[in-house]
């Protein structure tokens, strides 16, 4: 048995097709045809039922795939384990974030990091949902949430804590609350998914825990809009620090309330699929991560 025919049935499997399987491989579908015709041949079954529409495994098809799930993921290993004795960072790497920390932050170091490492080639999608690192080939997420799946690993990069703020512009209009509480008479920007609006705030100081509910003046179901909103001077924002740093930093936004804690944001991460042997690729991005992202 020839097992490269057996890698072959694995991606057709996989793809849903041979035209697919094809094309993800770069070959002619009646060349991957006749090789699936000749693993048949060679193991005297009938691995696939063929029609118009679709491929369906048979029972034997079915056991023959899983050992053959076992070769591919054996011969990823191999190529890891290799790559990661290799004295040079090179190959693809895939990587993806939400929307606003991409924007802000991770852009930027893509670059940097791709500069400085020119035999790495980066593929950046942008993408608010939870995606799927083993099922769409990610190597690296960035994400920033309290994570439950025990199938990845998860590197902390930063704490995530939140501020309240506001543009000159519009403090200068509305006034300078000095209490949470003078915020029911002040423009509040405030997140809104769907239905459900975040206008509940709290606020601690010396032990104490004040939720407040907030009038909300706009709502937006993107943070970077709504920091788009405040500097405009649409009113008063609680929002990741992180998402606001260059604003506070030139004084477009400034912080309101200082002397009180709000509720802390969710952490960020980087998240990878968990590995026999991590990528050198990867390795070397998540340190440059931790070592860049917030610095």
């Amino acid at each position: 048995m020839n097992p490269q025919r057996l890698a072959l049935f694995s991606a057709i499997v996989r793809a849903g097709s041979i035209s697919k399987a094809a094309a993800t491989l770069g070959m002619g579908k009646s060349v991957m045809s006749r090789q699936l015709a000749k693993l048949e041949d060679d193991l005297g079954a009938r691995l696939i039922q063929r029609s118009t529409r679709r491929l369906t495994l048979t029972e034997i098809g079915e056991l023959v795939f899983a050992q053959a799930l076992d070769i591919d993921r054996a011969v990823a290993n191999i190529e890891q384990l290799t790559e990661q004795h290799q004295s040079e960072v090179q190959g693809r790497l895939r990587v993806t974030c939400p929307r606003p920390l991409g924007q802000r932050y991770l852009v930027p170091l893509l670059v940097e990091f791709a500069q400085r490492y020119p035999k790495v080639e980066v593929s950046l999608s942008v993408d608010d949902r939870m995606v799927d690192l083993i099922a769409e080939h990610i190597d690296v997420a960035i994400r920033v949430a309290h994570l439950e799946d025990s199938t990845l690993v998860a590197r902390k990069l930063s704490e995530n804590p939140r501020v309240l703020v506001a543009a000159p512009t519009y403090l200068a209009r509305a006034g300078t609350p000095q209490t949470p509480d003078e915020l029911r008479h002040h423009d509040c920007l405030v997140y809104a998914s769907g239905a459900r609006v975040f206008d509940e705030w709290s606020f601690s100081r010396d032990g104490i825990t004040t939720p407040l509910r907030v009038p909300a003046k706009l709502q937006i179901n993107d943070g970077m809009a709504l920091v788009a909103a405040a500097c405009a001077g649409g009113g008063v924002l609680v929002i990741d620090r992180l998402l606001v740093g260059h604003e506070l930093a030139d004084g477009t936004l400034v912080q309101l309330l200082p002397d009180y804690q709000l509720r802390a944001g969710q952490p960020v991460y980087a998240v990878y699929p968990a590995r026999p042997w991590l990528a050198f690729k990867t390795a070397t991005f998540i340190a440059f991560l931790q070592e860049r992202l917030f610095a």
